[in-house]
């Protein structure tokens, strides 16, 4: 369902304690989008959407249909919540290889985004696969890769990717991390889901273990540690035709490595030893110790051979026309959820009624200003009806989950997306 709004556009009409109407456009592309909608009026996702008050623009694009300039003219506030869709770069040698995808990438394809249904990542042709990254996401990807297909079957996930990983050959999959366990990005949750597959041999090198008083003393860190510490104790005794997750901890990528047998194809990555610098325990940075090893396909009997390697490492905002954007940092400068006109000068300076997600504090302050009187909804609506924009209401959006539910339920399994943007608008506008 999420894959069709490629923007979504919620507008919030209430009163002030002036009885002034006021209008507040949320600007989102995935969960973030619902989310502030739904801190702005009511937990419940669903009835954020079926408010009276609230109106849902789906398969509207920022840029495209509607400008940011335009509906700073429409709307007293906007609130941007599209979040982070670009992926930040290594900056190192080979990177643009094939065989390299982002983190983003192969979620959005094993999801059924249909911007990425073609993805067509090469799972056959190498029974190891590198993750560069140990956060959520790159657990996650390592459970999409190692979880039996016979469970995967019964979740939601995409059907041209549960075909492709039926037949995938993978069953060795490297977790590279700059620093050490404690530092690890992951949260206690989805590292017990990645640890608990079935018939899955864990690898860390318990040398790699190490924890000091200070790490004790944090509950979250402390938890992480403990669980990849009696991961690391109860053994892997090799067994043939297993799959195995390896932790490789104090390491960073310096360079991919083309394939000898596969001229311009990824062939290995080099990796740096770190070592930890700074006196924050849980900030420390890793600094590069000048000793490298490559991790390679083929080109050394004790090298880890691989020709699938996923980047996860980290996200950043696209610029938006209109809207101040940071391009080193790859941000929206703000204060508080604030957008900041220019953040170089002493003195900041706001964008007037624009603003990220996390505007409670503003909203209780009373600092969305309700005037002059804007059109709102109904503004919006009269610019994409002249622009012969295909919006799909929220009664659209619910059509495509019953839609899927529908499907899926054939299968036995939660649901069966639609993954591509005809049959999306067909099933929405039905």
């Amino acid at each position: 369902m999420a894959s069709l709004m490629k923007l979504r556009l919620i507008s919030r009409r209430f009163s002030t304690l002036s009885s002034a109407p006021l209008r507040i456009c949320v600007v989102g592309s995935g969960p973030a989008g619902f989310y502030t909608a739904e801190k702005i009026v009511t937990n419940q996702f669903t009835r954020v959407a079926q408010n009276e008050r609230c109106s849902f623009f789906g398969n509207v694009s920022l840029g495209s249909s509607v400008t940011l300039a335009e509906l700073r003219e429409m709307y007293n506030a906007v609130v941007l919540s599209y979040g982070a869709e670009s992926d930040r770069s290594l900056g190192i040698p080979g990177e643009k290889l094939p065989g390299i995808y982002s983190a983003r990438e192969f979620v959005w394809w094993y999801n059924g985004h249909p911007d990425y249904r073609n993805l067509d990542p090469d799972l056959k042709c190498t029974d190891t696969a590198v993750i560069l990254g140990q956060g959520n996401v790159a657990l996650d990807v390592a459970r999409i890769l190692l979880r039996p297909t016979e469970e995967l079957a019964k979740t939601d996930i995409a059907s041209h990717a549960l075909n492709a990983l039926e037949e995938s050959s993978i069953r060795k999959v490297y977790l590279v991390g700059r620093r050490g366990p404690v530092q690890a990005a992951c949260t206690a949750k989805e590292l017990r889901e990645v640890l608990g597959i079935k018939d899955l041999s864990i690898h860390i090198q318990h040398a790699d273990l190490c924890i000091t008083p200070a790490d004790e003393n944090n509950r979250i860190r402390r938890r992480v540690y403990e669980l990849l510490s009696k991961a690391a104790s109860a053994g892997h005794a090799r067994v043939l035709g297993q799959r195995e997750l390896h932790f490789v901890f104090f390491r960073k990528p310096d360079g991919f490595l083309e394939s000898d047998d596969r001229n311009g194809h990824l062939g290995g990555v080099c990796l740096e030893k770190t070592t930890l610098k700074g006196d924050d325990k849980l900030k420390q940075v890793a600094v590069g110790t000048g000793v490298h090893e490559d991790v390679s396909c083929g080109q050394h009997n004790d090298g880890i051979w691989f020709k699938l390697a996923l980047k996860s490492i980290g996200y950043k905002s696209v610029p938006i026309d209109g809207l101040p954007f940071d391009c080193y940092k790859g941000i929206v400068p703000n204060l508080g959820g604030r957008v900041l006109a220019d953040a170089s000068q002493d003195h900041m300076q706001y964008e007037t009624g624009l603003y990220l997600a996390c505007i409670s504090d503003d909203i209780d302050k009373g600092l969305f200003t309700s005037n002059p009187p804007k059109p709102g909804r109904e503004g919006l609506v009269h610019l994409l009806d002249s622009r012969n924009n295909r919006v799909v209401s929220f009664d659209g959006w619910e059509k495509i989950d019953v839609e899927e539910k529908r499907r899926g339920n054939l299968k036995n399994k939660p649901r069966e997306k639609l993954t591509t943007w005809e049959e999306l608008l067909k099933v929405a506008c039905e």
